[in-house]
């Protein structure tokens, strides 16, 4: 018996469905989380201070005096900071080593033109608790080297310090050492955030990449389904049409 047009209409309708329908529900799910999410929340924006500034009467030396002092190639920039009330150079400058050219940080009073060592791990504590607005103890405090692709501080400048606070929001501030900045806020709603996400890019190895062939090929069989369900209603409706056409009396007795 030859299967009608319909019966396949139905059939890559139904497999479809099966296939993407567990994505489906991943990308609806997250939507609708970041959706209701207050950003600054997930950001974590509301538990930082902001950074203080510097005065316009303060006596600074001459970036060139610190340069003089640093062993480097090529100057990338010089930027002035705040650094636990004090006007602090930032030089970031290239070194060769080995035939490649090195990226380093420099930090130098501004004041006296004296270098200084990056952050040791108890000004980087007492730097993130005076940016963290909340009222809580150091829970724990971790040295970090290096990041996967995973990781909640992935890409960002290291080494750097993970101070965690004893918070409901499980805030942890990420201070670079040779920067001497906080770089990042992460909490729990960032990590709900991060998590969902990486289900709605589909970037399982990742998690910020767009453009994955995974994400494309449900994306198409995302259109399929929907083009299926359109195709099958218009065709079930003709099919219907035909039959209450020949068999008028049948449908009125099954209505």
């Amino acid at each position: 018996m030859k299967k009608s047009a319909h019966f396949y209409i139905r059939k890559s309708h139904r497999y479809l469905g099966l296939i993407i329908g567990i994505q489906f529900l991943a990308w609806t799910v997250s939507g609708l989380y970041f959706s209701w999410s207050d950003l600054d929340e997930v950001h974590g924006d509301f538990h930082r201070k902001p950074t203080p500034l510097l005065s316009l009467n303060e006596r600074l030396v001459s970036p060139d005096s610190v340069w003089r002092q640093v062993k480097g190639d090529s100057l990338v920039g010089i930027q002035l900071i705040e650094l636990f009330g004090r006007p602090v150079y930032q030089v970031v400058y290239l070194h060769q080593s080995q035939g490649h050219a090195m990226k380093h940080v420099q930090l130098a009073d501004a004041r006296t033109g004296q270098l200084r060592k990056p952050l040791s791990q108890a000004e980087a504590v007492t730097l993130a608790q005076s940016r963290f607005t909340g009222e809580a103890s150091v829970a724990s405090v971790e040295y970090v080297t290096e990041t996967n692709a995973h990781h909640e501080y992935r890409e960002q400048p290291l080494p750097a310090y993970a101070i965690t606070f004893d918070h409901p929001s499980r805030t942890t501030v990420y201070v670079a050492t040779e920067l001497g900045t906080v770089q990042k806020f992460r909490n729990r709603p960032w990590r709900i955030f991060d998590f969902l996400w990486m289900g709605h890019t589909m970037d399982y190895q990742g998690r910020d990449n767009f453009n994955n062939w995974l994400l494309r090929i449900f994306s198409l069989f995302g259109l399929l389904a929907v083009l299926s369900g359109f195709t099958l209603y218009v065709v079930s409706s003709r099919v219907k049409r035909q039959s209450l056409r020949k068999h008028p009396k049948r449908i009125r007795a099954v209505s």
